[in-house]
């Protein structure tokens, strides 16, 4: 048993269809997010044992593998909190106030957030982060897991561009697949993660 472990799902593998179906999600879930935890573990187990032989380590490799799974397991625990079979449309309280104010209204926030899912250069993902300076959101690209991150921004949405994420369902539409993302938001957990 490593530190990192993969969380169960708040909702049965087919509660998503008709938007992600039941082999996607179980498929990504089980077996994608899956190696990213199995891989952090590995990485970590890999230091520990280094340190007690005071054997000599690639820091650069060792680093950078531990950096990249564990980005996807954070990531992916994210991206599965982000949605639920009843999903809001439209956020609402102190969440809809800063989308608001920081863009004009939730249909230009959802434009550019889309723009940024759909251009993601190779596997990433789009984000809305909370500056932990200005308190301001932001939109953050992030290419596979671990790059283009902004230091201080706390993550509370997250959407996985990934091939993985849709290709069973949707083949290469990932205009598709983001339209259906914004059926599944779950605002309330995005709220939460806000306060």
């Amino acid at each position: 048993m490593g530190l990192y472990k993969l969380p169960d799902l708040t909702y049965s593998y087919e509660a998503l269809e008709p938007h992600i179906s039941k082999e996607q999600l179980q498929i990504h879930h089980s077996k994608h997010h899956q190696a990213y935890v199995d891989k952090a573990n590995a990485a970590l187990e890999k230091i520990a044992n280094a340190r007690n032989e005071n054997a000599d380590l690639d820091m650069k490799s060792i680093l950078k593998s531990l950096s990249f799974n564990v980005g996807g397991h954070v990531l992916h625990s994210l991206f599965w909190e982000n949605m639920a079979p009843d999903g809001k449309t439209e956020p609402d309280g102190q969440i809809a106030d800063k989308i608001k104010q920081s863009f004009g209204n939730y249909d230009r926030f959802k434009k550019e957030f889309s723009e940024s899912a759909l251009t993601v250069e190779g596997s990433g993902w789009s984000a809305l982060a909370i500056d932990q300076i200005s308190g301001e959101p932001l939109i953050m690209q992030i290419e596979k897991h671990n790059v283009n991150l902004y230091p201080n921004a706390r993550i509370i949405l997250a959407l996985d561009m990934w091939e993985h994420a849709y290709y069973i369902d949707r083949k290469n539409n990932k205009a598709e697949f983001v339209e259906a993302f914004w059926k599944l938001v779950d605002w309330t957990a995005a709220e939460k993660r806000l306060a």
